[in-house]
């Protein structure tokens, strides 16, 4: 008997949790877990048989998620609460050292670097009209992957999207280091779809650990 690899997607009902959810879903070698607040948004975003654990991942017993294999944070607590990502990523590397889990974070663009002078992506993104309302997610992602990076007990990956993170499906990808990437086009985008799939790649053949990827649609 083939013992199948235990996922949880936690946020799975968002667009890069669902796309997520759905891409390990269909793989014969997973039992996927969403993990989510909302259950009737949950059912109706991945399905009424869609396999989830209803309650705030931030209370969750260390137990119940040191139980699954494999852990993918999607999380996305919106602006205003924003700071939970940190707390999330402190917690979930706790659980892993507790439990050797391996652990798969969804980051945000605003970390990596671009131009000249290798600034973080964040600096561009807070000069956006209207950045005001929304940027402390950015900025609080940046906090969470520095946090990571100073973590060497685990077995923990990063994935950065592109600058332009949109539903879509998934196409052939190209993947790099710390520096937004940019077509021959000059555009900077990854669909869900596409991170998706890096992310069940990622589950089911482990090639990165202890550092950050970013990801372009190819």
């Amino acid at each position: 008997m083939t013992t199948m690899t235990k996922v949880a997607i936690i946020g799975a009902s968002g667009m890069a949790g669902s796309a997520i959810y759905q891409q390990a879903a269909g793989n014969d070698g997973l039992a996927v877990t969403g993990i989510i607040r909302d259950e009737a948004k949950a059912r109706q975003v991945l399905g009424a048989n869609a396999n989830l654990l209803v309650g705030d991942v931030l209370t969750l017993r260390s137990a119940t998620l040191g139980e699954f294999d494999i852990i993918v944070d999607a999380f996305n607590p919106g602006p205003a609460h924003a700071d939970q990502q940190l707390d999330l990523a402190k917690k979930l590397v706790q659980v892993a050292q507790q439990h050797s889990a391996r652990l798969i974070f969804i980051l945000g663009a605003g970390s990596l670097r671009t131009g000249s002078d290798r600034h973080y992506f964040v600096e561009d993104i807070a000069k956006t009209p209207g950045a005001d309302k929304w940027i402390n997610t950015p900025r609080q992602q940046l906090k969470e992957y520095q946090y990571l990076m100073t973590v060497n007990d685990v077995d923990w990956l990063g994935i950065s999207p592109s600058a332009m993170f949109v539903p879509g499906p998934a196409s052939k990808y190209v993947i790099g280091g710390d520096d937004l990437l940019v077509n021959g086009d000059g555009q900077s985008q990854v669909t869900a779809g596409t991170m998706a799939k890096l992310v069940i790649n990622e589950v089911c053949a482990p090639h990165y650990h202890q550092q950050r990827i970013t990801v372009i649609d190819a």
